[in-house]
C-alpha cells in the first residue's frame, strides 16, 4: 500500500502526575528529517522519540513531533530556577517594554507563567518511567498518523492510475495516427511525383517511391518509443501495488516516460500528433506533482 508523506496524527494520555499530548505531522521531503519539540525539562526524551519514529518504518518526509507534558503533581521531584534562562528572559521583557512603551506589568506570577524558567530534577528511574508512560501515547499518535498516510495514499493511487490510463490512451492514439501518417505520405508523394513527371514527360520510377517512403517512415517511426513507454506503464502499475515505498522509483519511471514522449514529439511532423504529445506532457506533469507527495 502506497503512503502519502503528508499526514497528521494526535493522541492524549496520562501518567503518574502528568498529562501527555502527542502530535505528529509531516510534509514532503527527499529524505527522512525528524524533529521533536518537548518541554525543556523533558529534553532527555528527544533521542528516544526520534529513534522510535525512525524505527517505525517511515522512510521519507519532514516529520515534526510535538509532545506537550502537563505536570499535575511534582512528587519526588526538585524544582529549581534556571537562572541563566530567567535573566535572559527578563532582559527581553524589559527591552520589549522600553522599546514599545508598554505598561510595566512584569510580576513574579506573570513571569512564572513561562514554565521553561524552571528545571525539574528527577531521580534516574523517573526518566525511564516518563518514557514508559509516554510511549503508549506516542504509539497511538503514530497509529493515527499512519492511518492518515494510508488514506491519503489510497486517494493518490486512484488519481495517479486514472492519469496513467489517460496517458496510455494518448499513446494509443499517437500510434494509430503515426501509422496512418506514413501511409498518407506515400499516397501524397506518389501523386505529386506522377503529376510532376507527366508534366516533364519523364518515366515514373516506382522503386524510387518505395525508397523515399521507407526513408520517411524510418524518420517518423515512433514504434520503439511507444513500446518502451508501455513497458514503463507496466512498471508503474506494479509499483502502485507494492507494499514498499515507491516515491523515488515512480519519479525515475516518470523521467523515462517523459523522455519517450519528448522523442515522439520531435519525430512527428503531424499537427494532430503534436497536439497529443502536448496533452501527454501535461498529464506527465500532473503525475509528477502528485508523486512528490508519495513516500
Amino acid at each position: 500500500m502506497i503512503k502519502s508523506m503528508t499526514a497528521f496524527g494526535r493522541a492524549v494520555g496520562s501518567g503518574s502526575g502528568k498529562n501527555f499530548v502527542c502530535e505528529i505531522r509531516s510534509v514532503n521531503n527527499r529524505y527522512l528529517d525528524c524533529s521533536v519539540k518537548l518541554p525543556r525539562s523533558y529534553g532527555f526524551l528527544e533521542e528516544k522519540v526520534i529513534a522510535f519514529i525512525r524505527g517505525s518504518g517511515i522512510t521519507r518526509g519532514k516529520v515534526e513531533v510535538y509532545i506537550g507534558i502537563e505536570v499535575t503533581e511534582t512528587v519526588g521531584a526538585d524544582v529549581e530556577l534556571d537562572r541563566g534562562y530567567a535573566a535572559g528572559y527578563l532582559a527581553a521583557l524589559k527591552s520589549l517594554r522600553d522599546e514599545f512603551g508598554l505598561v510595566d506589568d512584569i510580576s513574579t506570577m506573570s513571569v512564572a507563567a513561562n514554565r521553561d524558567l524552571f528545571l525539574v530534577k528527577k531521580p534516574t528511574e523517573d526518566a525511564d518511567r516518563d518514557w514508559a508512560e509516554l510511549l503508549p501515547v506516542l504509539g497511538e499518535a503514530l497509529a493515527v498518523y499512519n492511518r492518515a498516510r494510508e488514506a491519503e495514499g489510497a486517494n493518490l493511487r486512484r488519481d495517479l492510475l486514472a492519469k496513467r490510463h489517460h496517458l496510455e490512451e494518448l499513446a494509443d492514439r499517437i500510434g494509430v495516427l503515426s501509422a496512418e501518417n506514413t501511409v498518407g505520405y506515400r499516397a501524397r508523394l506518389e501523386a505529386r511525383l506522377r503529376q510532376t513527371l507527366e508534366t516533364l514527360n519523364m518515366e515514373f520510377d516506382s522503386q524510387r517511391i518505395l525508397t523515399e517512403c521507407a526513408i520517411f517512415a524510418d524518420k517518423i517511426a515512433v514504434d520503439e518509443e511507444l513500446v518502451r513507454l508501455k513497458s514503463h506503464f507496466v512498471a508503474f502499475d506494479e509499483a502502485m501495488d507494492s507494499d514498499q515505498p515507491v516515491g523515488r522509483r515512480l519519479d525515475f519511471l516518470l523521467q523515462e516516460m517523459n523522455r519517450e514522449v519528448n522523442t515522439t514529439g520531435s519525430k512527428s511532423n503531424d499537427s494532430t500528433i503534436a497536439a497529443l504529445v502536448v496533452d501527454a506532457k501535461c498529464e506527465l506533469e500532473k503525475i509528477r506533482e502528485q508523486i512528490q507527495n508519495l513516500e
